[in-house]
């Protein structure tokens, strides 16, 4: 049982002691921690508002309960979205005029595991230092709650969903006509959380026939809802059965996405963003970033449209900040998060959906065949599991000597970039693991070189 404190947030699996997870007891701890810090980053005296939204897992409600009533204890008001998604409250918080916001979500992680994920006034995560403040306001328990007469209120809107939408079908690069006339039959895969409510929504929208698979958001997810190969094999075989033309599958928070493509074969969470910012790019000249831990594809497709591609440490607001300085038009994380600052500065999903139907619909052809078209990489995406007293800075810092001849990024872990392909390693900001990603012309190449490191870091650490 594991509680992280890190700049994605406060996460943990649910149950135990306080300190040691996420209990109740820590749920109220960090949520007040962020009321006080916002009341000193405002700088006003007016009262604060707060949106709140959450995924569908089966905490979630106990966390709202705890995280809501707690802001309004700090004389905060409270804008609650309930049943949400992470681009949705990310919306929601610029719009309301809000002064920040909270996801209460661990995306990707199974159901045992929840986090809250903090939100500024503009809809964008903290950053590492303002994550670093909240956290020792927390460790201090430094609280100063609200008399009775000053208590915050809470308003409840569940209409977000739908007004996300209409600010996804009014974005310019995306025109529900052609996407229509195009009459495409898509599976969606919601992971039985908010995604099974809002990509079906989109689609309906824009004409799109769509067949659900675990739409319910009843929080059991009936899969492991990291969106990779080995938990979809459902899905894949659904798309061949309905003769669809992709499949779409979400993290239970919406800010990750990922297609099957015709042929019930991965088009490649890597290649979501590639395939998208192949559509943005050939529409508007400009640049592109994601980060560290991503395809090399994406450079390659930004370089074939004229623009420029750099490299952001791990964690979306690392990717955004060097958005921001390079003014990439479209960037985000190999993991399927696409950011289009066109809609707003986080991982969208629905935005990620809707641009690539576009580019399917100009396109024409079939999934399988534009994911064909694109450079041919190969990734693999592996961990070791963290023992208590396990040296990983020596050990990072130990690969970086052996291969100090080679093409080195410290800037997030350590990235060894070799003439053919690369290997990215680093401490998860979010479980107690090392990840270890790797990139190749072929799969067995891929792994060849992943099994590799692993045995090295292994015979560092004396495993």
């Amino acid at each position: 049982m594991t509680l992280i404190k890190s700049i994605s947030g406060i996460r943990g699996t649910i149950g135990g002691k306080p300190g040691d997870n996420l209990t109740p007891i820590d749920a109220v701890k960090f949520a007040a921690a962020y009321g006080i810090w916002l009341k000193g980053y405002t700088k006003t005296d007016k009262k604060l508002k707060v949106v709140i939204g959450r995924d569908a897992r089966l905490s979630g409600e106990m966390i709202q309960n705890l995280v809501v009533s707690t802001l309004v204890g700090l004389g905060i008001d409270v804008i609650d979205l309930d049943l949400s998604t992470t681009p949705t409250v990310e919306i929601a918080v610029p719009l309301e005029n809000a002064d920040g916001g909270i996801i209460l979500t661990a995306s990707h992680n199974p159901k045992q595991w929840n986090a809250l994920k903090l939100l500024n006034e503009k809809g964008e995560f903290l950053n590492a230092a303002e994550g670093a403040l909240i956290l020792e306001i927390a460790e201090k328990e430094d609280f100063n709650f609200s008399e009775v007469d000053d208590l915050g209120e809470i308003t409840r809107n569940d209409s977000y969903i739908d007004i996300h939408i209409d600010e996804v079908l009014d974005l310019p690069l995306v025109n529900a006509d052609t996407i229509r006339a195009a009459k495409f039959k898509v599976v969606v895969d919601g992971v039985n959380s908010t995604g099974g409510i809002a990509i079906p929504k989109l689609l309906k929208e824009l004409g799109v026939e769509v067949v659900e698979l675990y739409c319910d958001p009843t929080g059991h997810f009936p899969h492991n809802p990291e969106p990779l190969k080995e938990h979809l094999g459902d899905i894949c075989a659904l798309v061949l059965k309905e003769k669809a033309d992709f499949g779409i599958v979400v993290d239970p928070d919406v800010d990750r996405l990922a297609f099957i493509s015709n042929d019930g074969e991965m088009f490649g969470e890597e290649y979501t963003l590639v395939a998208c910012a192949d559509y943005v790019l050939g529409k508007t000249k400009g640049n592109t970033v994601s980060n560290l831990s991503s395809s090399r594809a994406l450079r390659d497709i930004s370089e074939k449209h004229g623009g420029t591609y750099e490299a952001a440490a791990v964690g979306e607001v690392n990717v955004v900040t060097k958005m921001k300085a390079n003014n990439a038009i479209i960037g985000g994380e190999g993991n399927g998060g696409i950011i289009y600052p066109e809609s707003h500065y986080g991982r969208d999903s629905l935005v990620g959906t809707a641009l690539f139907l576009m580019l399917m619909a100009e396109k024409g052809g079939t999934v399988a065949e534009l994911r064909a078209s694109y450079p041919s990489y190969f990734m693999s995406k592996k961990k070791i599991e963290l023992t208590p007293g396990l040296d990983v800075d020596a050990i990072l810092e130990a690969m970086a000597i052996k291969y100090k001849d080679e093409e080195i990024s410290t800037i997030d872990g350590v990235k060894i970039d070799f003439p053919e392909n690369w290997v990215h390693l680093r401490k998860s900001n979010t479980e107690p693991i090392i990840r270890i990603y790797t990139e190749a012309k072929s799969q067995q190449e891929a792994d060849g070189l992943a099994d590799k490191i692993i045995g090295e870091i292994k015979a560092v650490a004396g495993l």
